[in-house]
């Protein structure tokens, strides 16, 4: 059957490391794919695509956190210090020296792997929540220094406005076109991260993840490929903050506190921690939960309340679902929504059996 693996007769080991041997699934990611790339961005207004790149953005840096959390186990709270470097590299490259996006994007993730890797040195002879503290330390050096070295954030206010993108002539500028953009980038970074996990180096991280001192004995180079988690893990942060400057026309340091770092560690918890759609889930799901929030929040509040209270009322409701979804994935489902997604593909697997 289509949706079934049993029947489905592979010949080659490519057929069996295929990302989706079922039809099916061929199917229906194909299906996915011409509806983000050609139906909705034709139909949707300039709200629904706004809220669409913010989600595809977020996207590009759950999946890079996810890789050195998920699957490699280091726990880090610099990442949105990460996304500051890559978005302030740009800048200075776009700005300074007039060089096109294709150059700046890669060039935003590189800056960012090389901080990522100095960062993630530390990891060899600490883990757990001592790394976590190293990786904080990172986040407010890396904050302070863009903050106070004029040469990098230009002095007033740590802003440094960038033009919008061009790509062969073409000028990126409606809501529309930045959804290409985006998506674009976004999709790359998914269909890399899912084909990482099939090559040597995805195979070492999830050993590390799992006995890291087992790991070694069987030959992996710990230090090396962890350097390599933080690299990677960190080039996604860069890319993500380069998409954030592009998008919003400025790369300021506070658009990438702590509190970033806090809100993209929520996304992969929500989502699932080690699972690439896990990190699509959870961004998507927390890009949608402040708007959703806030719809209902007016609702409702506005029935009781003043106007200005509701707006506070906004703030403080959505500080305590935020906190009250990562404690109930936390203790009642750790793996997330994808483990949520995984009981609903397993029950249509073996339906109308039971088992």
């Amino acid at each position: 059957m289509i949706h079934r693996e049993c029947g489905v007769l592979k010949t080659s080991y490519a057929a069996d490391m295929a990302l989706y041997p079922v039809p099916l699934a061929r199917w229906t990611v194909g299906a996915i794919a011409a509806a983000a790339f050609g139906v909705f961005p034709l139909l949707a207004g300039d709200y629904l695509l706004s809220i669409a790149n913010l989600a595809a953005i977020a996207v590009v840096g759950a999946i890079g956190l996810n890789i050195l959390t998920g699957y490699t186990g280091q726990i880090s709270l610099g990442h949105g210090a990460f996304m500051s470097v890559g978005a302030y590299t740009a800048a200075i490259l776009a700005t300074r020296a007039g060089l096109p996006v294709w150059v700046c994007l890669p060039a935003g993730g590189a800056m960012a792997a090389l901080v990522g890797m100095i960062v993630g040195s530390p990891s060899l002879r600490i883990k757990g929540l001592y790394l976590a503290i190293a990786t904080l330390a990172g986040q407010f050096v890396i904050e302070w220094t863009i903050n106070h070295v004029t040469w990098i954030s230009g002095g007033v206010q740590a802003s440094i406005y960038v033009p919008r993108p061009a790509l062969g002539g073409l000028l990126i500028q409606s809501q529309r076109e930045m959804y290409y953009f985006i998506m674009t980038v976004a999709a790359l970074g998914v269909v890399a991260a899912l084909n990482l996990f099939r090559t040597r180096a995805g195979r070492a991280f999830i050993a590390i993840r799992d006995h890291d001192v087992a790991a070694e004995i069987i030959g992996i180079h710990i230090f090396r490929y962890k350097l390599l988690a933080f690299a990677i893990s960190s080039f996604y942060a860069g890319v993500t903050g380069v998409l954030y400057t592009y998008y919003l026309g400025i790369a300021n340091y506070e658009q990438f506190t702590i509190v970033t770092s806090i809100d993209f560690l929520a996304m992969i918890i929500i989502g699932g921690l080690g699972s690439i759609l896990g990190s699509i889930f959870g961004a998507v799901f927390l890009t949608l939960l402040p708007i959703v929030l806030r719809y209902v929040v007016e609702g409702i509040g506005g029935l009781f309340f003043t106007i200005p209270d509701v707006l506070n009322l906004i703030t403080n409701v959505q500080l305590i679902l935020f906190g009250a979804l990562i404690v109930f994935f936390l203790v009642v489902e750790p793996e997330g929504l994808n483990k949520l997604w995984r009981n609903i593909k397993d029950y249509f697997r073996v339906w109308p059996f039971a088992y």
